[in-house]
């Protein structure tokens, strides 16, 4: 692909479209989500055993349908506002969530223990080459990626935001769309780089016996659309737990990569409120967040849940 690309999903900062992404829930829906919570309540289940069918709940499919094409289709991002978090407790809460995001696509496996609904938290701990900590465990800030961009992306990527940081924590959006359209322009010798392999770190995200790395490039096209498994970390910590160094063109590509994608004025930013719902298309789009402060109190902590959603194949952590 070696032409510029023009999408409802090639925007940058500026760009506006009607709501700037946001999906409200309207009273309708809200109703239909209380009432939810009331039969969840009285009925202990797991999250993961619950599905759309069993509750009447069209509002809401009506609302969820909207999202799927505002990601799918338009601009490749949705801003749901808001599930009632002040009325419920968090695990009820998730619960709602997890019936939304099943409205949407299939919730699969996050990591090979098959862990479905994923508590993004601060752990104290720190992402190194090879030891299998991920970002989404810190305070630390991170670059634009897309998940699980070493093994097999999800096609949607949701984040439910139980408690916001104290300070920081700010969510950021941006195009690939975008960025290749500039690399095109800008870097044109890089991009054919770009399609070929890299080695990433598997953040032992696999079976015990299976290898540490993969090798697959950071750019695919299907011949109309642009595919990303970008997370210039994990390229890095790759070519560190293999003690190799990254090839000069491989190097140069990637760094022009980053560079493109911090712009400023490229990417949307985004200040996630209690309850709000950022769901954005994995293969399309890069998203990150900025490093945070916590609260002191531990009831008070930022607390994000995360699902993934595939369009296809099976929930398993590798499909």
């Amino acid at each position: 692909m070696e032409r510029p690309l023009a999408s409802p999903m090639t925007w940058a900062a500026e760009t506006m479209f009607e709501n700037d992404g946001l999906i409200e829930l309207d009273g309708d829906c809200i109703a239909e989500l209380e009432a939810a919570a009331a039969i969840i309540e009285a009925n202990p289940l797991p999250a993961e055993a619950l599905t759309p069918r069993d509750f009447e709940m069209p509002a809401c499919q009506a609302a969820m349908a909207r999202v799927h094409e505002q990601i799918y289709h338009s601009v490749g991002f949705a801003i749901i506002d808001r599930l009632p978090v002040d009325r419920l407790n968090n695990e009820t809460a998730t619960k709602l969530y997890w019936l939304l995001m099943s409205m949407i696509s299939r919730p699969v496996a996050q990591k090979w223990d098959g862990t479905m609904l994923y508590d993004i938290v601060d752990t104290g701990q720190k992402a190194l080459a090879g030891n299998g900590v991920r970002s989404s465990k810190t305070n630390g800030g991170q670059g634009y990626h897309t998940d699980n961009a070493f093994n097999l992306p999800p096609d949607f990527v949701a984040l439910f935001c139980l408690q916001t940081a104290k300070e920081g924590g700010i969510s950021g959006l941006v195009s690939f769309e975008t960025v290749y359209n500039l690399l095109l322009n800008e870097y044109p010798d890089v991009l054919p780089r770009l399609y070929e392999p890299f080695f990433f770190d598997r953040q032992l995200e696999h079976a015990p016996d299976d290898e540490r790395l993969s090798f697959k490039p950071v750019f695919e096209s299907d011949g109309k659309r642009l595919f990303a498994n970008f997370s210039p970390r994990l390229v890095a910590q790759g070519y560190d737990v293999r003690d190799e160094e990254m090839d000069a063109k491989g190097r140069e590509a990637i760094e022009a990569l980053v560079e493109v994608s911090e712009r400023t004025g490229l990417g949307k930013i985004f200040g996630f409120q209690r309850g709000q719902i950022q769901i954005v298309n994995n293969k399309q789009l890069g998203h990150r967040r900025t490093a945070y402060q916590d609260w002191s109190e531990p009831e008070r902590r930022r607390h994000l849940v995360r699902i993934w959603l595939r369009e296809a194949g099976r929930p398993f952590y590798l499909g």
